[in-house]
Formats: C-alpha cells, structure tokens, sequence
C-alpha cells in the first residue's frame, strides 16, 4: 500500500483540526483501512457500483427461459423453495448449491411464477426444516391464521407494466439549504387507522410544500413487522413496508414530491435489523454469522436487536446493495443514517461521555463499522451526486462529514442531536435558569467544516414516555386555553418560547432544519403507537391537522410562525455557519444578540423584564429597520415591536464597542434587523453580504474568540 495518500489524507485533517495531531497514527489507520477494503473489494468488481449488484443477482428475476431465484445461506445444508407455485409442498423444488455460499434454482416458463403469489424458502440446518422470507424479496405481507396467529409471507411481485416515472429527472440542488420535514406515514392523517402511502401524497404533500419545506425525511420504509417500532426493527431490507401500500404507492409519492420540487430521503437503518428468525436475517441460514457479529457483542441488549459484522465482505456486499436498490428502483434523493454512533462504538455510545478526542480514538471504536460508512457515502455519491446524506450520530465524531481524502467518512451533514437535549434540559428549569451562552454555545458549534442539520425536536422527543417541546410548555392548558379569546398565562409563556426555540435554532449558523411532522403548530401530546396497554388504540397515532386549520385556535399562530420563518431564512440566504458573529450575552437580563450576514438577531429569553432603551451593539455605523419579530399578532404575539421606526447608531462612549444603536426588547421575544440600505429588493445581495463579512470579520475575531473561550470554562464548571 502506497503511504503517500494516506499520509497526504491525514496532513489535510490535521490542517483542518489541530487537536488531532495526538491521534494521527489513528487517523492513518483509518484511512489505510478504507483504501484496503475498496480495494479488496475492487479486485472482484470494476467499481463499488458494479459490487453493490446484490439486488440484480439475488432474489427473484425473469429470464427468457422462466424464472431464476438465487439465495446466500452458507451455513444450511439443504434450500427448497415453496410457495403458491407448487401448493406449498416442501421437498419438490430445491435449490442447488453453485458455490461460495449461494443457491440457485431456475424454473420454465413465464408462469411459472406470477405476480401476487405467495412465496418462502424452507431451509434445512441442524436437522430440521425452518421456514424462511427470501433475504432479497420486495414484498412481504402479514396474513392471519385461523388461530388467530399471524404469519408473514414473501410475495412475487412482478405487476404487468413498470412504474412510470412523472419527473424521472428530478435532482436535488447541493447548493440549496435543505429544510427537512420528517414524516411517518402510518401516522400522517387524522383518522384513527394505519394511513397509506396514497394519502400522504395526496393529502399530507400539498401541506409541506406550503409550509415550505423542501425536503421529505420519510420513517419506516423498509418492512418491519412491528408496526409500533417506528420502523427501526428491519425483517426485510429490500422490502417497501406492506403497512402503507404497494412499491408503486410509494413510487408515485415520491415522484408527487418530486414533481412539486421537494427531494425525499428515507430514515435508513444499517445499524441494526430485528431479532426475528423467521421474518428477518436473524440466523436465516443457522448461524448468527451469516450477517451479524458473533457473540454477545451481537446482540444490542438496549434495542433488543441484531448487530451487522461490518468487518465481513458479503455483509458489506449486501448493505451496500441495499443502498443502490433504494435509488435506483423508487429514485430516493438520499438517506438519513440511522444510529451512527451505536455503529461507530461497540457500547453503542451508550457507556462513553464524549468529553475529549481519546474517547474516538480508542479500542471501543467499531473500525470496521468506521470503513463501512465511508464506502456507503462514496457509492452513494457516486451514484447521485446530488444525494444528501445525513448522519444521526451523538457522539461527535471527527471527521464524520469530511471527505475519505481528508480521513472523513463522507457524510453531508451531521444531525445536531445536542440541540434539541438541551432543549429538553431546559424544558425541566425555571426559565430564569436557563443560561443564554449554553443555548448559544449549542446552537453554534460544530467541527471543522461540519455542516449541521439544527432542529428543535424531532420523532424522537415525541414519543410517549417523553413530551413535544409545546407540551413540556403548555401541558394540561393546552386542552383548554387554545382559543384566541382565551387570555391564558400559561399558554402565552408555550407560544413565545415554542417561537423563539425554534427561530434561533434555525437561524444561528445551522446548514440545514429538521421538523418533525405537526411539531410546527405544537401538536398535542405524544405518539403513542396502538398496543395491548392502550387498548390497540390509534388515538395518539394520527395528526390533528384540523387544530392547525381553525383560524379560531392558537394553533394557528405557530402554524403562520412556522411559514414565515422558513420564507424568511429561505428569502435572506442566513444558512451556514460561517456569517455568525456574537455581539452580546448577557446572563442576568437573558439576552443574546449576533450578526448572521446582513442581520442582527436580538433575544430576550428573560421570563418577565422588558429592557427599555437595550445598547445593542452593531459595529457598522449607519440606519437600521425590523425586518422580523416573533411579537407579531399573526404569530400570537403582542405587537409591542415597531417596525416602522428607524435606528440610527450612535457612538457609545460607555460601551467598550463603538457603533450601536438603543432599541426596546421586549421579554420573550426575537427580533431581526437589517441595515436600510440593504432592504431594498426581494434578494439579500450576496456580494455585498460577503463584503460586510470580510467587514466585520477582522474586528469581531477577536471579541468573539474571547466570548466562546469565557463560554466554554463556564459550560466546563457546570
């Protein structure tokens, strides 16, 4: 192995963050192993697209003979197939053994096997017969027994004529923010049922796209038998799931989002897959070998699931096709990664606190797992290189969305999952508890060229057992105090911090924003799954779009909020870290101001004090307009906020800054302002955004570098 590029990858990761000097021996073993591994891959396959070919090999294909179906089951000593074809009898179609693993049985005839039929592979190991879904089949469904049990089926599915795409072309633009609506299917209509791929493209669509989200994160796609796992226990990987619909249900909702200029990504789970031996690849050829890591480190105990062998090749060869299948058979615009870091670490990140960079560097670091999702980013891109890519990953590891050159992993985007923790750590405190420069700091801060996905709640702090942001706010009020004629504390309090969250969340450096599908009207309440402890209720299983319709209700105030402030960061160009400049925090009055671009945000978190005369500091000299307040009356606010009048800066002898301006701040409220000169038009100019930054730029490093360290020894205290 030449040395030249891997110490060439390092010398770039190091340039970018110097804190990794300590650890490069590691960082070049990470390389080494990605250039090792494609490259014992590339000796079988002329490209990592022409290896990740599991799908057009496996499974069930038409020749022009008949029928062949291939199977991988190393470790049983006998396949038959059965199925609707041969009325289910056990012994009268094996597969024969073609080596290395693999199996293959050919059938005559073009109706040998027809669309629709029943099908399952019965192998024998250990001298009995288990019966088994094919690893690579594209539909599975559940049938009911007569005693009541259920049993889940593999289905040809093979319709006479193919899908045909409405924007076959359609490609997400790299250089567009992405304002990410993630969304359940099952749960995404008002009534009490299991809803359907159709219905959310019909219905649940045109909402999103008013709202103005642009990208669609869409939960649960791949077949699960649970259907109150939220979709994150896998049985079948190349199936769609069969609770929503058909494969062609949801090829016409994605290409519906398509043809409305909004990209969809699927919440893709590689970290795992269910326990289930006769539904899923739990020990489907006999051996937990076959996919998974031997032993106890095997088995997730928390998740109650399977861990993949990264390590192995075969398990990479169908990982890897499992990615190229979602796009090139439904045309999916990327992947959400599920549960990076319990890949990333073998406790899972469960028993580490990520407080140092040894902590990543380590022997419970998953190299294999490391090698994997490097390969999976570069085949993706490959293949699309529009594709956006998303990791869930807590931990923070290094380099997670820098390049294989620069020792990265590849990823796009990095979920900021501290954000919406800390959220919930406030959720818990007085509000005069909550400190200013640890929402800042939170909301802020990323590793060397790390482009984040910022959001204030996702799935994960909807479910039951935890509460949305609006009901941690409002709890039981919100039953009975959404009216707009009903003056309610309590309720004022939930919508001016439901606001503010989520405005400084979205517009404090963050590349991208997440929302969780009706958490941008405060939807009530939990998700709650329908189960035997619920009475297999659905109640808390839909969405109650009507709350948001009913000009009447306070939800609509959120609803309104929630539109303009996408229009508005869509409008001003403010997504991306590298614009942020703090200008002032202050603890004790809880507020916190900074520039992004051409934009002063000013935050008055405090629970009751209004600041009359605020000296806000600007540092350009010249007049200044609210452009945005969250104190509108169409968003439920009070309209205390003038933005009409005019500020002119001053110089401010007492200050230790030179040019600011005094302006009213009223409690819970976020404001935003822009020079006056700069409000002219629909478009922020980026030339002139860009030379206030080099502008301000020079004379802010300083103060800013000095406000985070300060930050910093006082988040380490705590």
């Amino acid at each position: 192995m030449n040395k030249d590029p891997i110490q060439a990858a390092v010398a770039r990761a190091l340039d970018l963050d110097p804190w990794l000097t300590n650890y490069k021996e590691d960082l070049a073993l990470r390389e080494k192993n990605y250039l090792v591994k494609k490259e014992e891959i590339l000796e079988g396959a002329p490209s990592l697209s022409e290896f990740a070919n599991g799908h057009h090999y496996y499974g069930f294909h038409r020749t022009e003979e008949g029928w062949v179906y291939r199977e991988w089951a190393p470790g049983a000593a006998h396949l038959f197939l059965v199925g609707d074809f041969n009325n289910w009898q056990p012994y009268t179609h094996p597969l024969q053994a073609i080596g290395n693993g693999n199996w293959e049985i050919r059938l005559d005839g073009k109706d040998a096997l027809k669309h629709g039929q029943r099908i399952k592979v019965l192998l024998q190991y250990q001298n009995q017969d288990h019966y088994k879904i094919p690893l690579y089949i594209r539909r599975v469904i559940q049938e009911v027994r007569e005693d009541g049990s259920i049993d889940w089926l593999g289905q040809i599915w093979d319709p006479e004529e193919d899908y045909e795409w409405k924007t076959p072309n359609f490609k997400l633009s790299r250089h567009v923010p992405p304002f990410i609506y993630e969304a359940h299917i099952g749960i995404a209509q008002e009534e009490g049922k299991v809803s359907s791929f159709r219905e959310f493209a019909d219905l649940t669509l045109p909402r999103i796209k008013k709202s103005g989200y642009n990208v669609i994160q869409l939960m649960a796609i791949m077949q699960h038998p649970y259907y109150g796992s939220f979709g994150y226990h896998i049985s079948n990987f190349f199936a769609v799931s069969s609770w929503f619909g058909t494969p062609e249900d949801l090829k016409y909702l994605i290409d519906k989002a398509h043809s409305m200029g909004m990209g969809v990504l699927m919440d893709l789970v590689h970290s795992h897959a269910v326990k289930n031996e006769v539904e899923g690849l739990s020990f489907f050829d006999g051996t937990q070998e076959q996919f998974f890591v031997p032993g106890p480190r095997g088995f997730h105990e928390t998740w109650d699931s399977m861990c993949f062998n990264y390590g192995k090749t075969d398990v990479v060869h169908f990982l890897l096709s499992n990615l190229k299948f979602w796009l090139e058979e439904f045309h999916f615009d990327g992947f959400r990664f599920d549960g990076i870091t319990s890949m990333l670490y073998w406790d899972h990140g469960m028993g580490t606190d990520f407080t140092d960079y040894s902590k990543y560097f380590s022997l419970n670091t998953n190299t294999d797992a490391v090698t994997y999702l490097t390969l999976a980013c570069e085949l993706v891109h490959s293949l699309s290189p529009n594709a956006l890519l998303v990791a869930e990953d807590m931990s923070g590891m290094p380099g997670l969305c820098l390049p294989p050159d620069h020792c990265g992993i590849g990823f796009d985007y990095r979920l900021s999952m501290g954000v919406p923790d800390l959220w919930i750590k406030n959720m818990k405190k007085d509000d005069h508890d909550w400190s200013v420069n640890e929402i800042y700091y939170e909301v802020t801060t990323h590793r060397p060229m790390e482009k984040r996905i910022n959001y204030a709640e996702s799935h994960d702090q909807a479910l039951v057992g935890d509460k949305t942001l609006f009901f941690w706010l409002a709890d039981q009020e919100a039953y009975w105090h959404m009216s707009k004629d009903d003056d309610n504390y309590i309720i004022d309090r939930a919508i001016a911090l439901h606001k503010m969250i989520r405005f400084i969340t979205l517009t404090a450096g963050a590349d991208g924003y997440l929302n969780f599908i009706g958490n941008e009207f405060g939807h009530p309440e939990w998700i709650d799954f329908p189960r035997l402890e619920n009475g297999w209720s659905y109640h808390y299983a839909r969405r109650q779009w009507h709350l948001a319709d009913d000009d009447l209700l306070k939800y609509s105030y959120l609803m309104e909020f929630d539109r303009a402030m996408i229009r508005f960061a869509k409008k001003t160009g403010i997504m991306g870290p590298k614009n942020i400049q703090l200008l002032w925090t202050d603890e004790h009055r809880k507020i916190v101001a900074y520039r992004n671009n051409a934009y002063i945000f000013l935050y008055n978190f405090h629970p009751t004090d209004s600041v009359e005369n605020f000296v806000l500091p600007i540092n350009r000299e010249g007049s200044y307009q609210v452009v945005f307040s969250s104190d509108r009356k169409e968003f439920g606010g009070f309209g205390r906020i003038n933005e009409d009048y005019i500020y002119q800066t001053q110089t401010m002898d007492m200050a230790d800054f030179d040019q600011g301006i005094r302006i009213y701040s009223p409690a819970r409220t976020v404001l935003v302002l822009r020079k006056v000169a700069d409000s002219e038009g629909d478009e922020v100019d980026a030339e002139a955004r860009d030379a206030i930054d080099q502008m301000v730029a020079a004379e802010a490093k300083a103060q800013q570098a000095l406000v985070i360290q300060q930050m910093k020894k006082s988040l380490d205290r705590k």
